[in-house]
């Protein structure tokens, strides 16, 4: 989750800066006395789209390192921090990459992230909490876990489909905008949104599309997590797997253990709620991912 929010928070902030820049500095090359030319802007869409995706791809680590005060192991201090490191270092040489960084961050929440912007240039974090609360073998699954998103390429996969979501959000905010301009100067004698009017509904769009357009990369990023899945058992074995997403879901259900994201939007009871956890959770249900698991061990 604090990855996916942490890419996606990025990449909005780039392309609502993006089309700012644009806008004022007049870069429109879209726009002519005819009105949109389409092409023009699917064009000009793309290019700013995939540059805001591809940025929030190479910011990254920084951005995960500095959001969540991820200090990274370079010497062992304890037995602990040495453990963290060789276990690392073991899956990553049997998932065949190159060993990310490793690092620690300051969450009582059992919690853990992977991010960077190749699989051979990598991060991976686990919270504090996670290490206090769970048994070796089952910080050893979620660590190849999260070795499975980085041997998986996700996040590079990911910032190729948010480009291509960024380019229509950037493009049905223009033809929005365009519109209304477009209804306005009919009723107005030709005044029009103005230039300020015009950039003001154009940022609005890109927002509301861009939280729109979210939904559908969350979709993606639940089917990656049961690949990781997958990757974890294999690395770490179904057993371990299995019982590292059990604790985890132990913790959900005990009352102020895990936070609740979608508070923060006053979505807090009923249907509303369930849909909107459904369209923009970044992770399937734990019971999924353990039934899943589940059903892989029983194949085998």
């Amino acid at each position: 989750m604090m990855r996916i929010l942490l890419f996606l928070g990025t990449n909005l902030a780039v392309i609502v800066v993006a089309s700012i820049t644009l806008r004022l500095l007049g870069v429109e090359p879209y726009l002519n006395a005819q009105g949109i030319n389409f092409n023009s802007l699917l064009i000009f869409c793309f290019i700013f789209g995939m540059a805001g995706s591809l940025v929030s791809l190479f910011i990254s680590k920084w951005m995960a390192k500095r959001g969540t005060g991820t200090v990274i192991i370079e010497t062992p201090s304890n037995a602990t921090e040495k453990w963290l490191l060789d276990t690392v270092e073991e899956l990553s040489r049997e998932a065949g990459i190159k060993t990310p960084e490793v690092g620690i961050f300051p969450a009582q929440q059992s919690n853990a992230f992977a991010t960077g912007w190749n699989k051979n240039d990598a991060l991976v974090a686990v919270s504090a909490g996670l290490l206090n609360r769970m048994r070796p073998e089952e910080v050893r699954a979620v660590l190849a876990h999260e070795i499975g998103h980085v041997a998986n390429g996700d996040m590079v996969t990911l910032a190729l489909i948010q480009g291509v979501v960024n380019t229509f959000v950037m493009f049905f905010a223009r033809v929005v905008a365009h519109l209304v301009d477009q209804f306005l100067k009919s009723r107005t004698d030709g005044e029009g949104l103005g230039f300020m009017g015009y950039f003001a509904v154009v940022i609005v769009a890109e927002i509301v599309f861009g939280i729109i357009a979210s939904a559908v990369v969350a979709w993606f990023s639940r089917f990656r997590e049961y690949r990781a899945d997958a990757a974890g058992a294999r690395l770490a074995g179904s057993g371990a797997m299995i019982n590292a997403l059990a604790r985890l879901k132990a913790e959900t259900e005990l009352p102020d253990q895990m936070p609740d994201t979608l508070t923060a939007f006053a979505i807090t009871t009923g249907r509303t709620r369930k849909i909107m956890e459904r369209l923009f959770a970044s992770h399937p249900p734990l019971d999924d991912r353990i039934r899943a698991l589940k059903e892989a061990a029983y194949r085998q």
